[in-house]
């Protein structure tokens, strides 16, 4: 079972067992989270977005829809997540383009992940990335725009 602070505002009953959600977290009934999670406060997790097992994500961040998140991520704190190329108020995409997160990978505090953007296997964002493009499996990526920096080995 799931344990979500009172002050938590969780509608999906799709939540993993021994997810902790904590307090001023809002989940939109749309969404699914795995098990053994943590989803630290002050998050938010919209309609459409898949999170796997054994997943962290700190505070400050916003998981928009079409964002898909394997097992074993960590997401730093303020990490920002985007599902749109062109935002315009009031003016919609047919279609978000959500962000993926592949197994183990790693994302630092204050990263910024642009739309439609592949993060790979076991791959490291350096904290205040900005992520313009695909991130191979096991790279670390840091900078502005983020560029591979090295490849971690197994």
């Amino acid at each position: 079972m799931p344990k979500i602070h009172p002050l938590a505002d969780v509608k999906s009953a799709n939540i993993g067992k021994d997810t902790r959600i904590w307090q001023f977290s809002v989940v939109f009934d749309g969404a699914i989270i795995g098990e053994n999670c943590n989803i630290c406060a002050h998050t938010l997790v919209e309609n459409g977005v898949t999170v796997g097992n054994n997943v962290t994500i700190k505070s400050g961040v916003f998981l928009w829809e079409g964002t898909v998140v394997a097992d074993n991520v960590f997401i730093g704190p303020n990490a920002t997540f985007t599902n749109d190329a062109m935002p315009r108020s009031k003016v919609y995409p047919q279609a978000f383009s959500g962000i993926t997160i592949k197994q183990g990978a790693s994302i630092g505090a204050n990263a910024t992940i642009l739309p439609g953007v592949v993060i790979g296997e076991e791959a490291m964002v350096g904290a205040g990335a900005v992520v313009v493009a695909d991130v191979p499996d096991r790279a670390v990526v840091v900078g502005n725009p983020a560029k591979v920096i090295r490849y971690l080995t197994k």
